[in-house]
């Protein structure tokens, strides 16, 4: 601590050098159980009565005053191995470590520290951890009466995720920000009504086909089937009825993998022109990493096509909202495919370096998303499929990196899938009104859809979508949640 006021211990021997005006820049270190919670960079020394911690000093008349008034200097989140450690040894050693590079310091006084009156403290906030597992609620009912279910999953860090059985819907994803508060992630509405009436498959499961198959039909082994178009010329995510539209059974499950729900859809043959009927299972599982994983599976007594993917809408500032555009964003993907005016594959696969798709280095979004090009014309922004960098791997690889400066929340997505449809929400234009009457304006959301590519049952170039009978369709992709430090 440096001084600069007035000081007489021969006076009060509990005095000390204010520093005053002069401002000290310090920065502070906070281990909890030995493992490092962060490092905060202050831009005052806080020993004095302008500072954030209150402090006493030696007065003109020599009596013992109050300089300033207790506040909280930092907030800091605990590691989670320092609470295992915690748990072990029953205590929690909190050590502060002061950078003797810069100027400022940090003095902590109490009443085992002198004759100071109150203890400096530490504010441990421990959440009700026995509040982790899965719980299953009423969420409302179809106009035919059907009752659907919410299934609301905690771990032991708080982090919530929410899914119904209409469509699979994803409704709430909580997860903290640098300062430990827990905020709604997601875009989505408060009652089943707003899924019912005009959704923009938020938080859905979509499918049969997600993404895009050109005017409705393809061939298959030498037969044309003929899907109902529900996207200009185009079929989108399933049809009229899709995945999302239709009610799923649950079952929730505690294991030492993590809490969840298993939901199941059978879909029937030729429902939305699709031959063959399809037994569907999706398993949601939230972990003690803080990792969502959701696992897809699949058979069919005809070949078919299927493609299955989680179409949640981020923005991670939470629900102050706001456009996505800051979000900084890194995809492990070297390619693109290429699009036509209705969104439709070219066919082509083009690298992405020297375009405005080249998301290889992180950069924010709204860094080239106004760039003129005729493929970001098409997509009014970024609609479309890259294809990921997988070398020879045939699990999960690295699809995505998601930053938000402000919060320090990021998302990490890694999949066993060949691509990612990112959209970056272009056609919200403020007709929605979401959760808490929140209006989803331009921008306010973005899709990080893991998926096999676009109209692939017309593109024989491209990884094969065909599930034929006595196979097993199988996909994996994990959201992990963090914080930038």
């Amino acid at each position: 601590m440096r001084g600069g006021g007035f000081h007489d211990p021969s006076r009060n021997p509990n005095s000390y050098p204010m520093t005053g005006a002069t401002k000290f820049r310090s920065a502070v270190s906070v281990r909890v159980n030995g493992q490092l919670a962060g490092r905060w960079e202050l831009p005052d020394d806080p020993a004095d009565s302008r500072g954030i911690i209150s402090w006493h000093a030696q007065p003109h008349d020599g009596h013992l005053y109050e300089a300033g008034s207790y506040g909280e200097l930092l907030r800091v989140p605990i590691p989670a191995d320092a609470i295992r450690e915690g748990a072990r040894t029953g205590e929690m050693v909190v050590r502060l470590e002061v950078d003797a590079t810069l100027p400022g310091g940090l003095a902590i006084y109490g009443a085992h520290f002198g004759r100071y009156p109150v203890d400096p403290s530490v504010l441990f906030e421990l959440r009700d951890t026995s509040q982790a597992g899965v719980t299953r609620t009423p969420f409302g009912r179809l106009p035919d009466g059907r009752s659907i279910e919410l299934y609301t999953l905690r771990n032991d860090h708080g982090i919530e995720v929410r899914a119904t059985t209409y469509g699979g819907i994803i409704t709430v994803v909580r997860t903290p920000d640098r300062a430990g508060q827990l905020d709604d992630v997601v875009l989505g509405f408060d009652s089943l009504a707003g899924y019912l009436k005009d959704s923009p498959y938020f938080g859905a499961i979509v499918g049969r086909y997600a993404n895009r198959i050109a005017k409705g039909q393809f061939t298959l082994d030498g037969a044309t089937y003929h899907l109902p178009t529900n996207n200009g010329p185009n079929t989108l995510h399933g049809g009229v009825r899709g995945f999302d539209k239709v009610v799923w059974t649950g079952e929730p499950f505690e294991s030492d993998s993590g809490v969840g729900v298993t939901l199941r859809y059978t879909s029937k043959d030729g429902e939305e022109g699709f031959p063959g009927t399809l037994t569907a299972r999706v398993t949601y599982t939230l972990t003690s990493r803080d990792e969502l994983v959701v696992d897809y599976e699949a058979t069919s007594d005809k070949a078919t096509p299927v493609n299955l993917s989680q179409h949640t809408y981020w923005n991670l500032h939470g629900t102050a909202g706001g456009e996505i555009v800051d979000h900084v964003l890194t995809l492990n993907a070297p390619a693109f495919t290429p699009v036509d005016s209705t969104l439709i594959p070219t066919g082509a696969v083009t690298p992405v370096a020297g375009t405005p798709f080249d998301f290889r280095a992180a950069a924010p979004i709204g860094a080239h998303i106004a760039q003129e090009n005729t493929q970001l014309g098409f997509g009014r922004g970024y609609d479309h499929n890259w294809v990921l960098d997988r070398g020879n791997v045939t699990g999960l690889v690295q699809a995505a990196h998601l930053v938000e400066p402000r919060s320090g929340r990021t998302l990490d997505i890694s999949t066993t899938e060949p691509g990612v449809q990112f959209y970056s929400g272009n056609f919200l234009d403020g007709t929605i009104k979401g959760k808490g009457g929140r209006v989803y304006a331009h921008r306010t959301g973005l899709c990080l859809e893991t998926q096999h590519y676009p109209d692939s049952p017309n593109h024989p170039n491209f990884p094969s979508t065909i599930l034929r009978p006595g196979g097993t369709y199988r996909s994996r992709t994990v959201f992990t949640f963090g914080v930038a430090r």
